[in-house]
């Protein structure tokens, strides 16, 4: 008997890159928050594999996610699935026919891609699957350079690449509705980037911070740590007005010794505006500035709509902040007439438990009622 249902209680599937595979989760869930919507997964729902059936979403909601997110490759509107090819055609003979037909009309062109994880098909084998769904109503015509609709086989053989079964562990089928937004990571690599440190933060892993804060257009985003502008690079492409402060005096004026093999010292136009202006979002960049993390600046209030950062750990980048030993000891202090020789301020060890209590504590008071605190934070995983 047929199921019948709107296009208002449609389940989606998301089809996830299987990397970072920690992040995908949050990113789906702040991204789904972004327009209102809980993350509420089909039955049977596994965190660690590539496929997430998705219910209580329009195709707008999709399109939504799919234009932001890095960590997922695709997304269907779901019209089948089965762990058995039986059961999935069972499962696609009782979708409903209202629901498929403004899809299969005479005048549409249409293919039929197959996906596989974790195991490689043979051409043939693949149009044989194709072949062996000829019991789905399609009227138009086959047109496999430029079609109207896409739908997608998707098969998945499990995360074990040293135990392949023989058939898949379970079947989807669904039309195509987007792809997320892997190019991104490629568009934005460090290695092409214009500006680098020994630390710029991955540009995958930046997108991925930028959308667990979700930032949005003419939010105003904040990096105390801003290092290259890694961060601020993801956040402009957003949309949203982006600033920053660092300590360090050579890498916010874009001078000293480069961090490139085979450069010596960093180019005149080397600074995190010119890696702004590559991207083509210098009009969102606000300022940095030489500024120590652990003494305030700023004027009291909320400010930031989102603070994300990526805090220095003391493995390849230094952690410091103005003063000297002496200000954690009982010394003597110089009376209030004596003028002494000026001087460029020292730099005494920033302890990583001073690093974050400062940070929440610099967050509680600036950031925006809702705002979020993205920031890395480093762990031993065996304890």
């Amino acid at each position: 008997m047929a199921i019948h249902c709107s296009r208002t209680c449609l389940q989606y599937l998301i089809h996830l890159a299987h990397d970072n595979v920690d992040f995908r989760l949050p990113e789906i869930r702040a991204l789904l928050s972004l327009r209102g919507k809980p993350f509420d997964p089909g039955e049977n729902f596994k965190e660690k594999s590539p496929f997430w059936r998705l219910n209580g979403l329009s195709e707008e909601d999709v399109n939504s996610i799919m234009a932001r997110t890095v960590c997922a490759k695709s997304a269907f509107e779901l019209w089948g699935h089965g762990r058995t090819h039986s059961e999935l055609r069972n499962s696609l003979l009782k979708y409903p026919t209202e629901n498929m037909s403004p899809f299969l009309q005479k005048d549409s062109t249409y293919k039929i891609n197959v996906y596989t994880f974790n195991k490689t098909l043979e051409f043939e084998d693949r149009i044989k699957k194709i072949d062996a769904m000829e019991y789905l109503s399609f009227e138009g015509r086959v047109n496999l350079r430029n079609p109207k609709h896409i739908f997608c086989l998707l098969e998945d053989y499990g995360t074990d690449p040293n135990d392949i079964p023989d058939e898949p562990l379970y079947i989807y089928f669904g039309r195509w509705i987007a792809d997320g937004q892997r190019e991104l990571i490629r568009s934005h690599s460090v290695k092409n980037r214009h500006f680098i440190g020994n630390t710029s933060m991955d540009a995958g892993l930046s997108f991925i911070m930028a959308n667990h804060a979700r930032v949005k257009a003419y939010d105003l985003v904040y990096d105390p740590f801003v290092g290259t502008g890694s961060l601020l690079v993801a956040c402009s492409h957003f949309g949203a007005y982006v600033c920053g402060t660092d300590i360090d005096y050579n890498t916010i004026h874009g001078i000293g010794k480069a961090s490139r093999k085979n450069q010596k010292w960093r180019g005149p136009d080397e600074n995190i505006r010119a890696n702004l202006r590559q991207y083509g979002s210098e009009k969102l960049y606000v300022d940095v500035l030489v500024s120590d993390a652990s003494k305030p600046i700023w004027r009291d209030g909320v400010l930031f709509d989102a603070i994300i950062t990526d805090p220095p750990y003391g493995i390849r980048e230094s952690t410091r902040r103005t003063g000297s030993q002496k200000d954690s000891v009982n010394s003597v202090k110089p009376s209030e007439d004596y003028v002494g020789d000026s001087h460029v301020p020292v730099s005494m060890a920033y302890h990583l438990s001073d690093i974050f209590t400062d940070l929440l504590n610099f967050s509680a008071h600036h950031l925006v009622i809702g705002g979020r605190l993205v920031y890395w934070l480093p762990i031993y995983r065996p304890e």
